[in-house]
């Protein structure tokens, strides 16, 4: 190696260094999210079939909304990254407070949206025998929305601000929180009476709100020292229209990217009932593995939305696109090292799931189809991320909606209704969407950050 390479290569170690300890507690993070859900699950089924029927559709419908608010306030990650970085600090209490009233706003929305959750669930023909209590559970979810939409506003600033430590640490006491509430709950435990699936929902809202009040303490008393000079709370403001234009402009179009990926999985879980009983519990054992996998490179991403964008604000747009490079190089690492072991121990894995010798062979096929997705998968949320952290949100958008709807699922809907072939094949067009996804990306960042590209001056695209 000659002696120019060895400053980049030290280069690209730190950067490294830097988004693995970042990504670190939000990784973490995603873990205990999920691991509410799976406890949810748990505890439903050890109640009764209903139960278990209507947490899981209740928690689809839910989690479909909340994932669509999650992508609007998103925006206030790069704003605050960008703004340490051009030392403009009292910008973030500004687009915090408005981020609250847009956290507020959204919070509406969303509880009327779950005032006809019963009639949306019918109109989508859920089954009558647990429809109802599907509708329950979602109301009583829906107390906590305003809590964990406010969370989501101080979280973000923590990881524009680089400081994910405390993310990780509320979300694991949230998960042990929401296992005894839960427990107390559905159970009908310390005098509670026994609420089943919509004690499971209260439960769900008391950890939302008990993880916006941590998060409120922290940020102004437990390390005051860090949070002070953002001025987050330094007075009252009113609706700003200007600077909530400007937070939904760069967050809407996240909120419907994020649902655009989610509706492309959801249509292909109903393209494989299609094909039967087996086919859908294999394909359930290969997305389980996938989405658990997928908390990895998904924390990387939030990084590397806080690196790009503080250095963007800074002015430094070789170090932005280093960041960017490093953190889609780091993604498609790990997903590698993933698919690698799931080739390896595939039949091991799918033996945790299933005993049932029809879906076991099918999974098999569809694991192995994973062991590609998965890389696929790393490289273009990565990518993603590099460009959110260039506040860089309306293209992607489109550009990812074409890779998942324009070429993903019509592929999978002709192969499987009119071409009538096998599971394999819906899997297989879902590589197809997520590599045209991951290629346009990492094409698009490239050519914004390459060697005669505009400035990415934070005041200019801002």
């Amino acid at each position: 190696m000659n002696d120019i390479d060895q400053p980049r290569l030290q280069q690209i170690r730190v950067e490294i260094r830097g988004l693995l300890s970042l990504a670190g507690p939000l990784i973490a993070n995603n873990i205990a999210l999920v691991g509410m859900t799976f406890t949810d699950t748990v505890m439903a089924g050890n109640i009764s079939a209903r139960d278990l029927a209507a947490v899981g559709v209740g928690n689809a419908v839910w989690f479909a909304v909340f994932l669509f608010g999650l992508g609007n306030l998103m925006a206030l990650s790069p704003i605050t990254a960008q703004a340490l970085g051009a030392r403009r600090q009292a910008e973030v209490g500004v687009y915090s407070r408005q981020s609250l009233w847009l956290s507020l706003l959204l919070a509406v929305l969303t509880v009327a949206v779950f005032l006809n959750a019963s009639p949306i669930m019918s109109f989508i023909g859920i089954h009558e025998d647990f429809r109802g209590l599907a509708g329950d559970y979602v109301m009583a979810v829906s107390w906590g929305i305003p809590g964990v939409f406010a969370y989501l506003v101080l979280r973000f600033v923590s990881e524009g601000l680089g400081h994910t430590r405390p993310i990780a640490l509320i979300a694991i006491a949230g998960l042990i929180f929401n296992v005894f509430a839960d427990y107390v709950l559905m159970y009908g435990k310390l005098g509670f009476p026994a609420l089943g699936a919509v004690g499971c929902g209260y439960a769900t809202s008391a950890v939302h709100w008990g993880m916006f009040f941590i998060m409120l303490w922290y940020v102004t008393r437990g390390n005051r020292a860090l949070y002070s000079p953002l001025k987050l709370f330094e007075r009252f403001d009113w609706p700003d229209v200007r600077r909530l234009a400007e937070i939904v402009r760069l967050g809407l179009p996240i909120g419907i990217g994020m649902l655009a990926e989610v509706g492309l999985f959801s249509a292909a879980a109903l393209l494989m009932g299609r094909l039967g009983t087996a086919a859908a519990g294999a394909h359930q054992i290969a997305i389980n593995y996938a989405a658990t996998m997928f908390m990895v490179p998904l924390g990387i991403h939030s990084a590397i939305i806080a690196r790009v964008g503080y250095k963007v604000g800074r002015g430094d747009q070789i170090g932005a696109r280093l960041t960017g490079n490093t953190g889609i190089a780091v993604c498609a690492g790990v997903m590698l090292i993933s698919a690698i072991i799931l080739l390896l121990f595939a039949d091991v894995i799918v033996g945790f799931y299933t005993s049932d010798e029809a879906v076991h062979q099918i999974a098999l096929g569809l694991l192995l189809m994973a062991a590609i997705f998965q890389v696929s998968d790393g490289v273009q949320v990565a990518a993603m991320g590099a460009l959110r952290g260039l506040k860089d949100t309306a293209v992607p958008m489109g550009l990812s909606i074409f890779a998942y709807w324009g070429v993903g699922f019509p592929l999978a809907w002709y192969m499987v209704v009119v071409q009538e072939r096998g599971p394999v094949w819906v899997w297989a067009s879902l590589v197809a969407g997520l590599t045209v996804a991951a290629v346009l990306l990492t094409s698009r960042f490239f050519r914004i950050t390459g060697p005669g590209a505009a400035s990415l001056d934070a005041g200019r695209r801002a």
